[in-house]
């Protein structure tokens, strides 16, 4: 990914760092048709699965918990991919406890929703203490990536519920060697791992005059601590989506 500075210009390319929304119709979308420019999509990081061997090694028994707290739609698709792997039977008595409405809804790929209990929250995972409290003599296990975010193992602790932490997936750089030669006006991250993905892939690369847009603290801080220049943080108050964020900086940029 080569780059040389250039005067300031007009952001016209962006690459964002995750894979391509499903569908036709994504904020994104709507951005490089409202500003005519090009977004590509390019996932840095991708998941893969435990094998069942792998998955043994942590000594889990599914079946000594009654219930389930899902935090993605990865966790969904591996925890059940899992207990097919090892022919455990998930009974029906299961409780499910999903962060989204979107993580419940995906749950119905898996299972028959009115036949199950599922529990939700609004949307971040603090949100989800008054369910915890309320069945706090339920035994969790968190299906999880092998990395973590730091504030979910921290409110389960606060909570004092019984939980089981199981690495069902781990989180792996991806291959971006047909970059190279590639240059963007701008890059979106999402993660410290998109970060770390970018100098594993480019370890000699210079941001020069391309931008470089973060969503979340700890991107900003490994976009900083990477002697990075941090062009868009997002979110904020004015601009809640990293697509928002991207509008707003056109819009006073793209002049």
């Amino acid at each position: 990914m080569s780059d040389t500075p250039t005067e300031k210009k007009k952001v016209k390319t962006i690459l964002i760092s995750q894979p391509k929304p499903e569908g036709d119709k994504s904020p994104y979308a709507d951005l490089a048709k409202k500003h005519k420019i090009k977004i590509d999509f390019r996932p840095f990081i991708h998941v893969e699965g435990l094998t069942a061997h792998d998955w043994r090694q942590q000594r889990i028994q599914i079946l000594d918990h009654t219930g389930i707290i899902f935090t993605s739609r990865n966790a969904v698709d591996h925890f059940f991919r899992i207990c097919g792997e090892t022919r455990v039977t998930v009974p029906e008595s299961m409780k499910y406890f999903c962060m989204s409405e979107a993580i419940a809804y995906y749950l119905q790929k898996y299972v028959v929703y009115r036949k199950r209990k599922i529990f939700v929250g609004d949307r971040k995972f603090a949100d989800m203490v008054p369910l915890f409290k309320k069945h706090s003599a339920e035994r969790f296990l968190l299906p999880s990536a092998d990395q973590i975010k730091g504030d979910i193992l921290k409110t389960l602790d606060e909570v004092e519920v019984r939980y089981t932490r199981g690495i069902f997936y781990k989180t792996v750089i991806s291959d971006l060697s047909d970059l190279e030669d590639v240059k963007y006006d701008m890059l979106v991250f999402f993660s410290p791992s998109g970060i770390k993905s970018l100098f594993h892939n480019f370890p000699d690369f210079v941001q020069g005059e391309t931008k470089i847009a973060g969503f979340g603290a700890t991107t900003h801080k490994a976009i900083q601590d990477h002697n990075l220049r941090l062009d868009l943080e997002a979110p904020t108050p004015e601009a809640p989506s990293m697509s928002a964020a991207i509008n707003m900086h056109i819009k006073q940029n793209n002049k």
